[in-house]
């Protein structure tokens, strides 16, 4: 747990340095808990009322299309927040499923309770307010990578972003990730090797 704790408190401390203190409050209120592979976290109609920590494992987000398809919208690594934000700030259902893919080590922290806490303490809520844009500026990379470069270079960043992604993640969630077809991922695999 001590490993958790340092490096949850670097990674806070990467958006806008706060004190130890204000940390420790936050991460009492905090749970880790462990996931199976393919639970969903958040699945699809569910209010969030919690932010998430991914402490260890690697999880991913996906919409469902009126025909069933499931699209990859993003996949978390360890050290990364999510939730469905636009749900847990407009009090809405989640339009997104959130969902493990490997065994998960997840802190939950629930969101009413972080809220009281950067509503008191300038150091917070500037900590929390920089997270939100580096969201923002993460989103804007990923649409910006999506139309500027083809689809064996957004692959071979996957791959060197999680190595070990071709064995732990069906191959049709990451084609979706990609915005091509499986038999396009299949064609770049092949050439690759």
């Amino acid at each position: 747990m001590n490993d958790y704790y340092k490096e949850s408190f670097d990674l806070v401390n990467s958006f806008h340095p706060i004190s130890e203190s204000i940390f420790k409050e936050i991460y009492e209120f905090s749970e880790l808990k462990r996931f199976k592979p393919n639970k969903k976290i958040i699945d699809l109609g569910d209010t969030p009322q919690k932010i998430y920590l991914i402490a260890n494992g690697i999880l991913r987000s996906y919409v469902i299309l009126d025909n069933g398809k499931e699209i990859t919208q993003t996949i978390f690594v360890s050290k990364m927040f999510f939730t469905s934000f636009k749900a847990l700030v407009k009090k809405e259902p989640s339009e997104s499923v959130y969902e493990t893919v490997t065994e998960c080590d997840i802190f939950e922290i629930d969101h009413s309770l972080l809220s009281k806490v950067y509503k008191k303490n300038l150091e917070m809520m500037t900590a929390y307010n920089k997270y939100l844009e580096f969201l923002i500026y993460k989103e804007s990379d990923r649409y910006i990578d999506i139309i500027s470069s083809n689809a064996k270079e957004r692959y071979l960043a996957l791959r060197n972003r999680i190595p070990e992604i071709d064995n732990i993640m069906a191959q049709y969630h990451i084609a979706s990730y990609l915005g091509i077809s499986p038999v396009q991922l299949s064609r770049i695999r092949a050439k690759l090797n």
